[in-house]
């Protein structure tokens, strides 16, 4: 009944004056509004997939953009950056990353005509905000495979911005992958900071210094799913005998040639094909509203390994000796033959 109800009055939103015929959207240039978290375009990660997305919709629609940036990361910044792009009149406007979710809630509640998506976040339930998340438990689990494929010492690494485990699935998913690829593997799991602070999302320095502990122990294999830190990681690991796998992005394209020795390989979240499908079906007159969590009225897009919303890099040409192997391991994720352990959407 819940769910019937909530589909009455979706119907009822996507025919109010929010979303215009396509034919009288096309005539009215959307002003495309994007608040990035933490780092910004350039920071080899979420943000720069998202910018990427931003730029290929410019090119292929008639749209105007705003673009702001958090900073220092705090709720009342965050607000302030919102409240910024709705009084330059734009709509939709697209949030990246889950610390958006609470100021999301609270303006998008005051803005019921106005379009929102949210990056990686999926607990805003409201009509008018689209949760864009991503199966990165299944890419994280292909990770943790290559990994254990690549090791020649048998002891792996982790790190991780911080530690909400409430949501963060890449760990589950990579552990999973390990494990399952090689029993006798042992695993070291170091994160940055607790939830409660930001830094972890952009301590390169803390980063390379775990790295370096990682190495010295005997880890010949580190995954960084650490977001704006993984520079950190990648400094300790250049020139070692060792590999790291990055995350987000694919970190070998973006590397120097030195630092392209020692990059396995990466899982990428395709931010960038979220962003334009979601602009696509503003400019169309519609929103994505993929059903999520029915119960919870949380509606959006799911980019999993299946809607090949997630993947695994093979950039150096340093994973084609398992190709055949983690191909297997992924036709068996993306047909439900292997479940991936997940403690959310989010990460």
């Amino acid at each position: 009944m819940k769910k019937l109800l909530y589909l009455l009055t979706l119907s009822s939103f996507l025919l109010s004056s929010t979303f215009l015929a396509p034919g009288a959207q096309a005539a009215t240039k959307l002003k495309v509004g994007i608040a990035y978290d933490i780092g910004g375009p350039g920071d080899k990660s979420l943000n720069d997939s998202a910018s990427a997305g931003l730029t290929r919709s410019k090119k292929a629609f008639s749209i105007s953009t705003v673009e702001v940036t958090a900073t220092v990361g705090t709720p009342a910044e965050r607000e302030t950056r919102l409240r910024f792009l709705l009084a330059q009149g734009c709509n939709p406007i697209i949030v990246i990353g889950y610390r958006y979710a609470e100021t999301l809630k609270k303006i998008a509640a005051e803005n019921p005509n106005v379009s929102f998506a949210i990056v990686n976040n999926a607990t805003v339930d409201l009509l008018n905000v689209a949760s864009l998340v991503f199966g990165t438990n299944q890419s994280a689990y292909l990770a943790g495979a290559a990994a254990s494929l690549a090791s020649k010492t048998g002891k792996i690494g982790y790190i991780g911005s911080a530690n909400p485990p409430a949501f963060d699935s890449q760990e589950s998913g990579f552990v999973a992958g390990v494990k399952a690829t090689n029993s006798n593997a042992s695993l070291s799991i170091k994160y940055l900071q607790d939830p409660s602070s930001f830094s972890g999302y952009s301590d390169p320095t803390e980063a390379k210094a775990v790295a370096m502990a990682m190495i010295a122990s005997g880890v010949d294999v580190i995954y960084s799913a650490a977001d704006g830190s993984t520079a950190g990681t990648l400094a300790a690991i250049t020139g070692k005998k060792a590999w790291m796998i990055g995350s987000d992005s694919d970190q070998y394209l973006m590397a120097s040639a030195s630092q392209r020795k020692n990059i396995l390989s990466s899982t990428i979240k395709r931010v960038d094909i979220a962003v334009y499908d979601f602009i696509s079906t503003s400019v169309q007159g519609s929103t994505v509203n993929d059903v999520l969590d029915s119960q919870a009225g949380i509606y959006g897009r799911l980019y999993n390994l299946k809607a090949s919303g997630v993947e695994l890099a093979y950039s150096g040409g340093f994973l084609n000796s398992y190709k055949s192997k983690l191909n297997t391991i992924k036709s068996g994720i993306a047909s439900g033959k292997i479940v991936v352990p997940t403690d959310g959407f989010v990460k």
